[in-house]
């Protein structure tokens, strides 16, 4: 299986090691947050807001306080400024959501925490939880873009131009000028969000599935007002996550509150409902993209403006064309990015945040502007690549956007395509091809590692990372294996833990670049003890034992290139700090790849299916070639559900979510996803970082969606510019 899925190991290729914690997930014996036994655990059971926006005019608790079990039920009443105010995460604090739970009657968004009831079992929780009656004064929510109480706001730090667009534009031979969008979505991980506070004295540990521990450790300090080396947060699994699980969220000082109080542990388990309102998610987003080209198909003129929603209480805005508008030369280029403040809470991180969205835009355009131009679309992207971004003129580290596009070209059989829109067809069914670009920023974060090497050969490593299922602990172990040249089965690892040397937020395609960085100075200090030079430059175990210790063990702390010294200090205080991207001084670090895509749409009933996709993508060295192989996968298959299944419905009525559950938010299923495959086309970049790891995380997701639609006009010859691409829009052309 190995020589089929994987590239064997070259000086790009690490070694396609199976899962360090592989049996432990297949026999269920590894330990996620909610699976840990505590003694006389009591359960919590969150009871959230009916209404978009309001005030709690009354709580009536007296029938829930009266069934037998009920310990405890917090309101904004009985714990009024007991959770201090905190700063959102986007202004420079540690929360996802800025508004303050159970801190005041205000009702800022459906789903928002309006009490939480603790007893003595999670069915007792509930059922109290139903017994609350609630009253409210109700205001009319603004639901999203279109609604008359929503708050336009243009972001005009987030704009961007080079030359003259609008003269540009104007006078230009082909043009294209569309508008496209996509909905909101939700990813809601299998496991679902927990948290298990219990106190000894005044240290507080807390179980919780993070992507980011440290963030956890520190918010929840400053929302407690309580020293933040008292708490200690530990996650040793996180059953999915990709943004999902990033950041301190509303549940977690409830709970730490309510074990207080008791003197017990307190548990809470999130409905799947209450998940969708917990965390984070993928807001909606509008998009204008103007692009101008001479016949040749240079381009001449690019503008790419966007719209997002965001919560009224905090602004986040990703601005994804802030990398669109770099991805291929051009003299004269706009960009401007717009939020629509809205009574929702606050969206977030999720796989490719603002690459998914703006690139399904941008990269739609282009191909649009392919067919007006009567060239093939590959040719018309080779026709406008760089190796130098064109609105600062910074060097890519490495791009290898047209190798990618070559090698999924040749394996998908592009050459066999003919380009007028409906002119391919098998039987019954219309075929297209569709192709875009796949990017996504590759950026570093300041990472810290401990590893200690024992005179019999055992190596430990520890860092407080995490482990998503992307493969962390297998990263952490074959680093260590090779750098010490220990064989891996001899390495363990410890992670999701506070108490570790601090790690970057497992995020933003960064883990292992930044984690990997800090245990590959640790073992060079262990090599440089021992007196050897070079990673897996002579025998660092026997060089061990002929010292005559009986362990070493090193600490290093690496600081990624473009951050300030301080920033190394923030890390030990839960700060956000990465670098990279397009947001350098003398360089730009992207990852590229290429999608490819066909459907087949039913002449007759217009079923519309992907039976293909193809995606190569250069990376850097992958450090394993079996876990990125099973991201980058992955990645496809979410672009796929993303650009033909996914979308949260909201009731404009009350600003809801009314498919807040598995059963009614559409996602694939194995028989909707048919044959992916996934190249790793080999590069070497000795720039981003000393790993050479440029992140595989996100970008397989990117692009994918371009492709399809782009795949659906060559198909039908309908242009589709508003996700998710379902039958009913093909039906209109039937």
């Amino acid at each position: 299986m190995a020589d089929t899925l994987f590239p064997k190991a070259t000086g790009t290729m690490g070694q396609p090691y199976r899962r360090y914690e592989a049996i432990e997930k297949v026999n269920g014996s590894a330990t996620y947050a909610s699976d840990v036994k505590l003694a006389k655990t009591a359960h919590a059971y969150l009871l959230t807001s009916k209404i978009g926006r309001g005030v709690i005019r009354s709580l009536d608790l007296i029938k829930a306080s009266m069934i037998p079990g009920v310990i405890d039920i917090l309101t904004h009443q009985t714990v009024g400024d007991e959770i201090k105010q905190t700063q959102a995460l986007y202004s420079g604090g540690y929360v996802a959501d800025s508004v303050r739970p159970l801190g005041s009657a205000e009702i800022a968004y459906w789903g928002q925490p309006v009490a939480m009831v603790v007893a003595e079992s999670f069915e007792i929780a509930r059922e109290a939880a139903g017994k609350i009656d609630i009253s409210y004064d109700i205001l009319e929510p603004a639901s999203s873009f279109d609604s008359a109480a929503a708050e336009m706001e243009a972001l005009e730090p987030m704009n961007m131009a080079v030359g003259d667009f609008s003269a540009a534009f104007a006078g230009a031979p082909v043009k294209i000028d569309a508008r496209y969008s996509t909905p909101v979505q939700h990813h809601n991980a299998m496991e679902l969000f927990a948290t298990q506070c219990v106190w000894d004295g005044d240290h507080l540990t807390v179980y919780e599935p993070g992507q980011y521990l440290n963030n956890i450790k520190y918010g929840l300090a400053e929302q407690l007002g309580i020293d933040a080396e008292r708490i200690r947060i530990i996650n040793r699994y996180v059953g999915g996550a990709f943004g999902a699980k990033g950041f301190l969220t509303q549940r977690t000082a409830l709970v730490a509150i309510a074990a207080r109080r008791l003197g017990r542990p307190v548990k809470l388990v999130a409905t799947r409902e209450q998940g969708f309102f917990l965390s984070a998610y993928r807001a909606e987003t509008r998009h204008h993209v103007q692009l101008a080209a001479d016949p040749t198909g240079r381009l001449i003129a690019t503008r790419h403006e966007g719209w997002e929603i965001t919560s009224r209480a905090d602004t986040l805005a990703l601005g994804g064309n802030a990398i669109t508008l770099r991805l291929y030369a051009c003299p004269n280029i706009e960009g401007r990015v717009n939020v629509a403040k809205t009574d929702r809470s606050t969206p977030g991180f999720m796989r490719g945040p603002g690459e998914v969205p703006y690139g399904f835009a941008f990269e739609s355009a282009l191909d649009e502007l392919a067919y007006a131009l009567d060239l093939d679309p590959i040719e018309l992207r080779r026709v406008n690549d760089t190796q130098v971004e064109p609105i600062a003129g910074l060097p890519y580290t490495s791009r290898s956007l047209m190798q990618c596009f070559d090698a999924a070209g040749t394996a998908f059989g592009w050459e066999k395509r003919t380009a007028a829109p409906g002119s391919m067809r098998d039987g019954d069914w219309l075929v297209g091809w569709g192709c875009a670009a796949a990017f996504y920023p590759t950026q570093v974060g300041n990472s810290a590692a401990r590893v200690r090497l024992s005179s019999d050969g055992r190596v430990h490593v520890s860092s407080a990372g995490h482990e998503l299922g992307q493969g962390m602990y297998t990263m952490m172990a074959q680093v260590a294996a090779e750098q010490l040249g220990v064989p891996i089965e001899q390495v363990t690892v410890s992670l999701g833990d506070t108490d570790l040397p601090p790690a970057i937020v497992a995020g933003g395609s960064a883990g292992t670049a930044s984690v990997a960085t800090a245990i590959m100075a640790a073992c060079d200090a262990i090599r440089r003890r021992l007196g050897l030079d070079g990673a897996g430059n002579g025998n660092a175990v026997a060089a061990m034992q002929k010292s005559g210790l009986g362990t070493i063990e090193e600490f290093a702390e690496t600081r990624a290139h473009g951050l300030p010294p301080e920033s190394v200090q923030g890390m030990y205080r839960g700060r956000v700090a990465m670098s990279g991207g397009v947001h350098l001084p003398d360089r730009a670090q992207l990852t590229f790849g290429a999608q490819f895509a066909e459907v087949r749409i039913h002449a007759r009933t217009r079923e519309l299916r992907v039976s293909r996709a193809v995606g190569a993508f250069a990376a850097g060295r992958i450090i394993n070639p079996r876990t990125a192989h099973g991201q980058l996968v992955g990645g496809m298959i979410w672009g796929i559900s993303s650009a033909l299944h996914e979308q949260t419905e909201i009731d404009p009525r009350n600003a809801s979510y009314i498919n807040a559950n598995l059963a009614d938010y559409l996602l694939p299923v194995n028989a909707d996803i048919a044959d992916v495959q996934a190249i790793m086309v080999p590069e070497e970049d000795n720039l981003v970082n000393a790993a050479g790891v440029k992140g595989v995380g996100e970008v397989g997701t990117v692009g994918m969606a371009a492709a399809i639609a782009n795949a659906v006009y060559h198909a039908t010859g309908k242009r589709l510019r508003d996700l998710p691409l379902r039958i009913e829009h093909v039906l209109e052309e039937a």
